[in-house]
């Protein structure tokens, strides 16, 4: 059984008979498909400030799925990743009698999941911004004075976060970093981090986006073996700037779910549950803003059926 939003359609939660749910996130419900493989369903529920909204974005589900699956493929070279398929006809029943799956879902191999946030930053944006206006630096990492908000940095810097289960994700410094992970994990999360962040900035960019920060995500499967998992280098996830718009200084006009968080910033809201409805033009400017990510970073079209 599938429960969607009438009016608009956004998958908003899935109940899929004889499956188990072992886990609904703030955007995904994950079911247990046996002991080797999940099945990531990615929904139409937005979250911020660690709130999740009742009013869902339709179709962003599939923008989500779609080009992680795009930037997965693109990194294949660079590290193993998790994602077996997408092809809804290639999943295992009952996943596969859910045409509402389409899409928006993928079969992942089962790991370990490493409990950090692999934070890369390469422009000066967010709590990286704050923390720099606070103390001159970011993460500890020491930068010169005078910078303005949304400045690129000189090299990008790797800032681990703690991935919590409820309430803010919290920077870490690299030494707890390696007391969570142990040092020669550490030192590889952070090198492929960097290494992937530089592939899709580089690519990016000459399609006219600036990826000014992103987290991804590892785990370790059953072989010892560590994989990319989760989502990679969406508009949840990452900021995309316009690179034609681009003038540091103030905040920059995105592709990315900073649009939201800008507009909740001008309630008389606590950021505290529950979260407030967002109105029809919020919405519909955020699907268009995740939908022109989409287009400009793959060069194709995504269909909504």
């Amino acid at each position: 059984m599938f429960f969607t939003m009438n009016s608009s359609q956004a998958v908003v939660r899935t109940d899929i008979e004889n499956a188990t749910l072992t886990h609904r996130g703030k955007v995904r419900d994950v079911y247990s498909v046996d002991d080797d493989r999940l099945m990531l369903v990615a929904s139409d529920r937005i979250s911020a400030f660690d709130c999740v909204f009742p009013t869902p974005i339709p179709g962003k589900g599939k923008i989500l799925t779609s080009l992680s699956a795009f930037w997965f493929k693109m990194f294949e070279n660079v590290v193993p990743n998790h994602l077996l398929t997408v092809d809804r006809s290639e999943f295992p029943e009952p996943f596969r009698n859910f045409p509402e799956l389409e899409g928006r879902s993928s079969l992942v191999k089962r790991t370990d999941v490493f409990p950090v946030e692999c934070v890369v930053r390469g422009y000066l944006e967010g709590s990286g911004w704050k923390d720099y206006l606070a103390t001159g630096k970011v993460c500890g990492y020491s930068l010169p004075p005078g910078l303005k908000q949304c400045d690129r940095l000189l090299d990008p810097i790797f800032t681990p976060a703690t991935k919590a289960a409820t309430g803010h994700d919290e920077n870490i410094t690299g030494l707890e970093f390696k007391n969570v992970v142990g040092s020669e994990t550490a030192a590889y999360l952070k090198s492929t981090s960097l290494e992937l962040f530089a592939k899709a900035s580089k690519y990016a960019l000459e399609r006219g986006i600036i990826i000014a920060d992103t987290k991804f995500e590892f785990g370790i499967d059953k072989d010892g073996e560590i994989l990319l998992i989760d989502e990679v280098l969406t508009p949840d996830s990452s900021r995309f700037w316009d690179a034609e718009k681009y003038e540091p200084g103030h905040a920059q006009p995105s592709f990315d779910k900073q649009f939201v968080r800008e507009y909740l910033e001008t309630l008389d809201w606590d950021k505290a549950p529950p979260a407030p409805p967002l109105p029809d033009h919020i919405v519909s400017a955020t699907y268009e803003r995740y939908l022109a990510a989409y287009k400009i970073i793959t060069g194709s079209e995504i269909k909504f059926e």
